[in-house]
Order: C-alpha cells, then structure tokens, then sequence
C-alpha cells in the first residue's frame, strides 16, 4: 500500500494469530500484521497467539521500529489461552482415561509447539484427554503483563499440559489483576456451553452461559466482554445471538473481533496451504483430507486479515444477510467501537520492563556485584602467581574498570559460578572465541589461555564504546548434564534453556507443496536433487569463493538453479507459496547450547516446554536476536566431543599406566592439571610436532579431521602453537581462495627473503611471517601506527573496513584512516607505503580470524596431539569409544592404519568403552557398540564374568534374566558377541542361536533337546554373517571381504577407493552392499549398486543398460571398475559384465 486507508469507524483488532505463536494456524510474523494494520487505517493491534507469547518479543521490536519511522501505533500484548473450569478434576478424569487405555506417554504431551486444529476446537470435545476452551487475555499494563506471563508459564507445567497448555478459574483468579478477558470465537469459553448443550435447547444454552458470565465477571468484573465474530458460519450467528442475550441479562459489555490469522488480503489460500502442510504426517483431521485448495475466500467462508473498522461493518452485513440474521445495529456498531476504546482508554501504552535481568545469588551479601568481581579476580591471579606483576595488575584494573562502566559485573560473576560447578565435575575448554582475550576470563578460571603471554587483546572481546552484552561461549564435556546440575542447584525457573524455531526451507516445501497439487514425484525429486549442486557454483562464483564450503541462500538457488526455475515456470502455484511460506515457523527445537539464567524467569517472560523442558519462548542466535533486547542474556554451554575423549584417554592412562582401577573425576582432573592444563603442558616439544603434525598422525586431533586440513598443516610444518593457530585460521574458504595457503609455505619456508616497511609491522607480523592472519593484527598495527588510535578503535576497523559511502560506517572508516596515515608519516613511513599498508588491511579484512579463538583451539589440537604421541593406545581407544556410529567404521580403519589390532566382540572381554590389551597393541570393541543392548543389560554381563561355557551365561543365578532376555540373547549371538562359547557340541553358529536364543532353554535337559533339533542348522553364510555385523554393530568387516594383499596391490598400482575418486584416474575399486532394481521411463532396466569402501564412504552407482538375465554382481566381494561422474548422476556406467572386475 502507499496511502493509508483512512475508515470511518474505530476499530482495533484485538483478537489475532501470528505464525510466531499460533504456527501452521497463523501465518505472516507479527511485523507484517502490525505494518497491515497500519497501511489499513489503524493505531493499534492485540497479538493472541494460542496458548503462548512467542511473537511478543516480535511485536515490542518492530514497535520500536515503527516508532523510530514516525510512525504513531500501538502494540496490545495479549493470548488466546486454552481454558478449563476446573484442571484438578480434569486431571482426574484424564489420570482415568489414561489408565483404561493405557495410552503411553510421548513427545506430543509436553511440547513447545501445539497445532490448532480449527475444526475439532469449534465443536463439542468428547475426549477428555483433549477437552479445552479458547479465551482472549488482553494486558492493560505492566502488572497485567507479568501476571499473564505467569498464566503462559503455569499452564506448561505437567500437570497442566496434555497437548495443550491450560489455565482454570483458580489459575484466572490468581493472576486477573491487569488483565482483559473475552469470550473469543466458535471455540472459545461460551462457544463450549453452546457446543455441549444445544441439543437440549435454548436454556441448557443460556443457563451453562450465565453460569460461565457469573465465574468471568466474579473474577474480571467490568474487565469481561462478550466477543461477536462475523463469517458464513450458520452457527457462529447462533451463538452471536446467544452472546447478545447475556449482554443484555448482565450488562457485560460487547467487541466484535476479526480473529485475523495472515497479514493481507490475499494471504488467505497461503494460510489454508500452510494448515495443510502442518498436518503432513500428524494425522490429518478430517478438514485437512480434501487436498484441493479452496477456489475463493467466499469458499472459505470468511476473510481472517487484519480489518479495519469499515472493512468490520462491511462483513458483518454481507454475512448476517447471507445467513438470514438480523442484528440491532447500533448493538452491533457499539461493539465494534468498544474496541478502539478498550485499546486507548482501559489499556496503557507501554512497552515490557526490558531491565537486565541476572541472579542475585552470585553475588556475596555485603558487597556490590562490582566489588565482588575485583575480589575473586585479584584471588585468581594470586593463584596464578601473577599478583605482583605489574603488566598483570594493570590490564587487569583496565578490563575491570571498563566491565564496571558498562555494568557487566554481575554477567562475569554468573559465568564463573557456571564455571566453577562446571570445573567440579567434567573437562572443559582452554577457551572458545574472543572471550580468551580477557584477562578477568582467565583469573576467574572460565578460560584457561594466559592472554598477555600470546597477545590476545581484551579490546576484541569488549570494547569500551560498545553497546551490546559480552558473549562467552563455554566449551564443556558434557552440557546436558552441566545444565541438568544447574537446575538442580539453582531451579528451573531460574536456568531456562533456549528455544530455536525451526522454520520452512526450501527443498521441504518445494516436495510438500508439490504432494498437494499432485506433481509427479520423479520430477519433484529431479528439481531437489539438482537444484544446490547448480546453484552452489555460481553463487560461490558471484562472491569470488573457489574453496570450501558454501551454502548458497534462499534467492541464490532460485536465481542460479535452471532446473529451479524451470519447474516453478510450469507450476506457478508453488513458485508463488513457496515465496509466501519460506521461512514460515515449523517447529520448535532447543538451542544446542544457549540458556539464560535469572531469578524467578517465570514472572519475567512466559515460558513455555518441550519435551519436557522449560524454555524460553524467544530465540537468541545468529540471526535473531529477541532476548536481550528484553532484557535477557544468553549462556552459551556448548558440547565439545574432544573433551570426552581427553577425559576418556586419561581414564585408560589411569587404569593402565597409574594402577587406578576406577578413576574419579578428580583422578582424571588431577592428570590433566599436572600434564595438559595450557599453563603447564610444554607447548615447545618439537616431538610432537614431527611425529604428529609433520608425519600426519591424525586419529581424532581437533581441528585436523579433514585430508585438506592435514595437508595443509604438513606443507607448514607447524613448530609452534601460533603455528597452528594461523595453520587453522587460514584453512578456511576465503584465505584459501586467495591462495594464501600457499603464499604462507613460501614465506615461512624463506623467513629471509620477507621485507617490513616498519619494526612496528615486524613486531606484529613476524609470528606469521609477514602476513596478516589474525584480526587483533590489523587493530595492534591501527594503534601502534596510527596517530592516537586508540585500541577500541583498532578493533573497530576490522568491521568498518569494508564500509563505503557516506554511512556511520564509512565515516569511522575514513577517520580511522587519516589518523593512521598521519600516525605512519610522524613515523616515517612515507605517504605511499602507508596507504599500501592499509590496502593490505582491506584485503585481509575479508578473512582476517580471530586470534583469542585460534589460538585457544589449537591448545585442544595440541593436547590431543601429545596423548597420541605419548599414549597412543590410550588416544585410539577413547578416539574409536567419542566418534558418532556415523564415523566408526572410518575411526576404526585409521586405528588400523595406526598398527592396531581390532579385536570384535568378545562377551568375556567387551566392556561398555573401547578397551585396550595387556601389551597395548589391541583394541577390544565395547558391548555398547551392539544396538539394543542397554546399560542394564551390561552391567549384568559384565557383573558376572568369565563364562566358559553357554550353560555358564544362559542359567547363571547370579544374571538377572529380566535384563538379559531374549531379544538381547538374540543380537549377542548373531553379533557374534558369543562365538567363544560355541563349542564343539554345536555344528555353528546358526544351529548355537537356534538352540540358545530363538528357541530359550530354561534348564539344561531343554538345552540338550535344543542341541539336538537344531543340529542340521549348521551355519550361517557369509551373506548373513556380513548382514549381521552391519546391522547390529555399525560396522562393515571389511578384513572378512578384501584381504590384506589385495589391498597392497591396489595400492601400489595406485587405485583409489570410490571414496577418493579420482575423475582423471575414473577406475577405483569398492564392495557392492545392495543392488536396487529399476526401470527408466522407456521401461529398460538398470540398477542402483550401493557400494562401501575403506574409506567408509556410501556411494550409489547407476549402472545402465542391464540385462537382469546375464549380469552378476556379487554383494559383498571387493570389485574394481572405470566409472564416470556427473553432477545430475553421480557415478554411473554401463555394461556390467565388461567394466566390473571382481578381485581377490
């Protein structure tokens, strides 16, 4: 719109849904409601989202923003909440319902997210399990908002909660005060009298009415409204009529609402669209069966956009005559126009209370949090030794003086409580990010890197001139269980973890959207398979990146895909709802490691749960940032798995090397203090570095997991940490791009032949060879050079230097920029080599790193480093137990390249990790690794070993059978866990499972029976025993399939595995795991050949043109072949019998 309609009636919406709280219901985010509702004429519009106050955080920022624009518009914060008169006796008959159907527990119990269905909420609801009422909650001020933040928060507790969240009388009556309520629609509170009573006529209707009037109106008193809806639906005018009559018995006063739910006009078929794809595989209700999409609105029924006053009056006509309803129509003008006096005369204008919010309890009685934090600071750095060093103590005052100008002290006291319950119980990082250059960081013991002696810059993490909150993100072994202890000590209301909405992507809705209308699947599939690997070139291309990975966005891959286009050119209708429901709200997950902590949080925002857990109901993330613009910082505990395996490798060199059978956290805390902590591991042990780093031993060392990464780091052959840190930081798709990979070899191979224009520029450059590779390196050459550049402004420059025009941006940028060339000619520097020296910035502004986060991680590199140096098999064995099943059988073929021996699994020596032989050269493959077997399970069996005998496992009064049972008998034995009790009284290991699993002896005569049954059973074949392993274990036997010979041949001829294809090679050898039959659309046959190889690596090959009668593959025999590749295709090839050759 470019004029704003100007109605003549006063209206104000004060019902309406958004996708940020009402999701696969409501459509549009609140800002394009409120900036609708705006270009339409009004001042003010009430956000109800069902059961929740998601979009609240939506609604104050673009409130803000409005505001800012000039522009005069008011925000009515409110719900629809989902309403019961009485939970305790709902609990009861629901406690009932339950126990007779037995129903078990699930997800959808406690969730973050609940899908309105429309249809079910506007009639009578027989299951209890499900019984609920609407009802309009509107805030009047300050008070009314934390009360009905309470409501929302109460409501998600479990006993409140069945699919969805519910409040009562009780819950109304306590929390009423500075609240509005109405009655809602055709499934709110006097929908419900109707619903359930309308077959026995009028005064059931009215009587249950007037008993619900009397409870609201005892509760609100003049606060409750009747609410009036206009649409086609006969029995909404039914209950209109039964509204006005309680109008006119208690004198309540009217609204009349647009109960919108999408942001315009012509939204409306997106919304129905949108409601379909919520219900795709929840179980449709009966609406949502007919996938055809309504013609017309007129079909729909009714129009659900923000209205204005005119637009009101206008359906209220058209509908009541097409019902056949007659309205007095000053009852119902009056109604509408209550609600612009509602909004600006019974409701303030305000904004939430966005104080900062954080524990009280972390600070110490007597002493402000400012006074607190200096105390433990200088504690630390007496326990650091350092207090009497005067370069200590003074960056230490600067940092605390600038924390306490911009009242950050209470934040960095919350994060040492976390790190201090945190160090008690688990490993955690040397540190993560800029907060590494904090000095206070490393006297608290959040972090662990000593930042004077690497110069690392405090002004990186924290400038003095900067508005936003610190953000330390904290490494820790195991966060679920670091945040489970939290809030334990602390509440659950007090540590909430962070809610992520997840929303609408491409490739799902291009596939979702294209099941609605029908299209084929082939041609749906075509367009996703191919649409990225097209588009990604040449959006890389466009940003000048030729390494690395890169995501291409939403835009990207409609403007670069042909095949994309394409398709939405033939089928317009999902071109333009893909435009509309990109980046709709899907469903709500948990962030994987944000929190916020704060006293009573329940009082302050209105949580919500999933699964379960208290979240918020506002994000914090890359890009959305809602909570701490209302006051709420984030905690960022974050799992780090290299932490596990240190903790784990350490167990092993504690039990194997210290003679600790079971090593304490404090054993394992104390070893890693003595030999890895950063303050007291040598860093200069050039064994390490040649063994490891040069020679490429990589089993599990962080950050060198990728051939690229490795490579790399043996052209440079690291001799130092800050080696590794600008190995690392220019492995990374923009450095790599420009080729300074390779300029870095060079340099570092030839230090002589580097030239410095200034000892000021060898002082910060010579550590990286002349390059500039870290960020703090620009800022330190801004200050130092430049003519009173402070430092805040050097760190300033690394995110102003790419700004041009006339912007904020640009102007620092340029005045920067003659305070630096001022600053190098009053040195010497002439004019042109200090305008060069800044072009450099420039160019390296680009991909300039972080120095306090490369630095910090390479301590990880380098301690994982020295364990496999020093505890080789104690590293392998944590490395095989930390990596995901995804990963294992490619962990367990680089322990083989390592020289170690694999033993499988054995039920006498498996235990729950990895474990390592007597003379250290064997690695024992854990009991875990089989899938379905739980702890229980063992802990019986490894309780009671050895067993020498099956009689000994299977009738031992020692096992509780419950525990061990059939089914895990079952995978023991076809896992081949038990093959060391098959003696010679079976005939193998299929005759063994019949006797002892599938047929389960109780008692030794039952067993000898079994002996003799099953005797003919013999075996299993190699197929089976292959298919077993796989399916139960994870892992693929390679050693059983290609032998050791085979596989020196293959390489010294130098053939790849189908892993590391080679496309001028094209020949490279794989083992078939599963051939699919197909058929092309002219019906000739060609297979789909799923192969695997020792890299560990998945791949599909399209083999054409078969001929099912005379072409043979053999699953699981090692082949070598001549493939081609394509983009479209993947591998192919044709004629089987000629390009496959079987070896061995």
């Amino acid at each position: 719109m470019t004029d704003r309609a100007e109605p003549g009636i006063p209206f104000v919406g004060l019902h309406a849904h958004s996708v940020a709280g009402s999701i696969f219901d409501g459509l549009g985010f609140p800002n394009e409601h409120m900036d609708f509702a705006y270009e339409n004429g009004m001042d003010a519009l009430a956000l109800t989202d069902h059961g929740n106050m998601n979009g609240l955080s939506h609604q104050v920022l673009h409130a803000k923003k409005m505001m800012e624009e000039g522009k005069d518009f008011k925000p009515i914060f409110g719900m629809e909440a989902y309403f019961i008169p009485s939970i305790s006796k709902w609990r009861e008959e629901y406690e009932r319902v339950k126990a007779e159907k037995k129903t078990k527990k699930n997800d959808e119990q406690v969730s973050g997210t609940t899908v309105e269905d429309e249809g079910a909420s506007k009639r009578a609801v027989k299951s209890v399990l499900n019984r609920r009422r609407h009802l309009v909650l509107l805030v009047q001020n300050q008070k009314g908002l934390e009360n009905l933040f309470q409501l929302v928060s109460n409501s998600y507790k479990p006993e409140n909660f069945y699919r969805y969240p519910r409040v009562d009388y009780e819950m109304l009556e306590t929390y009423s005060e500075g609240i509005i309520a109405a009655s809602a629609c055709l499934g709110g509170v006097y929908a419900g009298n109707y619903w359930e009573n309308r077959e026995e006529g009028d005064e059931a209707v009215l009587g249950a009415m007037r008993e619900t009037t009397r409870n609201m109106v005892s509760i609100f008193g003049d606060r409750w409204y009747g609410e009036l809806q206009w649409n086609n639906i006969p029995e909404q005018h039914e209950l209109n009529e039964y509204v006005i009559k309680m109008h006119e018995e208690f004198d309540i006063p009217l609204i009349s609402t647009a109960d919108s739910h999408y942001p315009n006009r012509d939204a409306w078929k997106d919304r129905e669209l949108y409601k379909r794809l919520g219900w795709l595989g929840r179980g449709r209700p009966e609406w949502a069966n007919d996938s055809e999409l309504p013609i017309s609105v007129e079909e729909v029924g009714y129009e659900l956009y923000p209205k204005n006053g005119d637009e009101m009056w206008d359906s209220y006509k058209k509908y009541s005559s097409q019902v056949g309803v007659e309205y007095d129509d000053d009852i119902v003008r009056n109604s509408m126009v209550e609600t612009f006096f509602i909004a600006h005369s019974r409701i303030d204008t305000f904004m939430p209370d966005t104080t900062v919010r954080l524990p009280d309890f972390v600070v110490p009685k007597d002493v402000t949090e400012a006074q607190a934090l200096r105390k433990m600071c200088f504690e630390g750095l007496r326990s650091l030794g350092k207090q009497d060093n005067v370069e200590y103590t003074d960056r230490l005052n600067m940092e605390l003086n600038v924390i306490d100008d911009r009242g950050f002290s209470k934040y960095f006291l919350t994060m040492k409580a976390i790190a201090d319950r945190a160090n008690e119980i688990m490993l955690t990082g040397p540190g993560r990010g800029s907060a590494a250059g904090s000095l206070v960081a490393y006297a608290l013991n959040i972090t662990q890197v000593d930042p004077l002696k690497y110069g690392l810059l405090f002004s990186r993490f924290l400038r003095s001139d900067a508005k936003d909150y610190p953000d330390i993100d904290y490494d820790v072994a195991e966060p679920m269980f670091l945040k489970e202890k939290l809030v334990e000590a602390w509440g659950d209301t007090t540590v909430v973890p962070i809610s992520n909405w997840n929303t609408l992507q491409l490739r799902s809705l291009v596939k979702d959207i294209s099941k609605l209308y029908e299209i084929p699947f082939t041609e749906v599939n075509k367009v996703t398979g191919k649409m990225l690997s097209e588009a990604t070139p040449l959006a890389k291309k466009d940003h000048g990146i030729t390494a690395g990975v890169y995501n291409p966005t939403f835009e990207e891959v409609k403007r670069y895909s042909k095949t994309l286009q394409d398709f939405l050119t033939k089928y317009p209708k999902v071109a333009s709802h893909i435009d509309v429901l990109y980046g709709q709200v899907r469903s709500c997950s948990r962030h994987a490691g944000g929190v916020v902590i704060a006293d009573n949080l329940d009082r302050y925002m209105p949580l919500i749960n999933s699964k379960g857990v208290r979240q918020t109901p506002w994000s914090e993330g890359q890009n959305v940032r809602h909570l701490e613009p209302m006051g709420f910082i984030k905690f960022d505990i974050l799992g780090l798995s290299t932490l596990r395996m240190i903790e784990g490798a350490i167990s092993h060199i504690l039990k194997r090397h210290k003679g600790v059978e079971e090593p304490t956290f404090d054993d394992i805390k104390e070893f890693y203090n003595e030999h890895l902590h950063p303050d007291t591991i040598d860093l200069n042990n050039q064994n390490v570095y040649k063994n490891i780093f040069h020679k490429g031993m990589w089993a599990g060392v962080f950050q060198f997991t990728e051939e690229g990464a490795q490579d790399f780091c043996q052209r440079a052959q690291p001799t130092s940490i800050i080696d590794l840190a600008a190995i690392t930081s220019i492995y990374r798709p923009g450095p790599l791009s420009a080729g300074v990979d390779k300029s870095y070899v060079k340099a570092k191979e030839n230090p002589r032949d580097i030239s410095y224009i200034h000892p000021i520029v060898k002082e910060h450059t010579k550590e990286t060879y002349g390059f500039l590779i870290f960020q703090e390196q620009i800022a330190m050459l801004a200050h130092k050079l430049g003519k009173d550049v402070s430092l805040d402004e050097g760190n300033l420059l690394r995110k102003v230097l790419t700004k041009k025009g006339t912007g904020k941006g640009a102007r620092a940028k340029k005045k920067i920029y003659d305070k630096f060339i001022a600053g190098c000619e009053e040195k010497g520097i002439k004019t042109h080599l200090a305008t060069e020296l800044w072009q450099t910035f420039e160019y390296f502004s680009g991909y300039g790193f972080n120095k306090s986060h490369a630095v910090s991680y390479c301590f990880l590199s380098y301690q994982c480093a020295w364990l496999l140096n020093y505890y080789p098999a104690e590293w392998v064995a944590a490395f095989l137990d930390k990596e995901p099943e995804t990963r294992k059988e490619k962990a367990i073929n680089i322990a083989k390249s390592l020289h170690f021996e694999i033993e499988g699994l054995n039920i006498n020596t498996s235990g729950k990790v990895w474990e390592i032989s007597g003379d250290g050269k064997t690695l024992v493959q854990p009991l875990s690794s089989c899938k379905g077997i739980g702890d229980a399970a063992m802990e019986q069996i490894i309780g009671n070993r050895p067993y020498e005998a099956i009689e000994d496992f299977i009738f031992n009064e020692d096992i509780v059978y419950s525990k061990v049972n059939k089914r895990v008998l079952d995978i023991l034995i076809r896992s081949g866990t038990l093959d060391k009790l098959i003696d010679d009284r079976f005939t193998g290991a299929k005759h063994f499972w019949s006797a002892v699993a599938v047929d389960r002896p109780r008692n030794q005569k039952k067993l000898d029976e079994n002996i003799q049954t099953y005797a003919p059973e013999g075996d299993f074949n190699d197929e089976e025993k292959i298919e077993y392993l796989v399916s139960l274990t994870g892992v693929f036997p390679m050693e059983r399939v290609i032998t050791g010979e085979v596989l020196r041949k293959l390489q010294e001829l130098r053939i790849p595995p189908l892993g590391e294809y080679d496309p001028d090679l094209l020949i490279s050898w794989f083992i078939p795991r599963k051939i699919i039959p197909k058929k092309t659309k002219k019906g000739k046959d060609y297979w789909i050949v799923e192969c695997i190889d020792d890299t560990s690596t998945t791949t599909r090959v399209r083999c054409w043109g078969v001929d099912p009668k005379r072409d043979k593959i053999h699953l699981n025999h090692p082949y070598m072949a001549k493939l081609d590749y394509s983009p479209d295709w993947g591998f192919s090839t044709r004629a089987v019998g000629r390009t496959f050759k079987m070896l061995g």
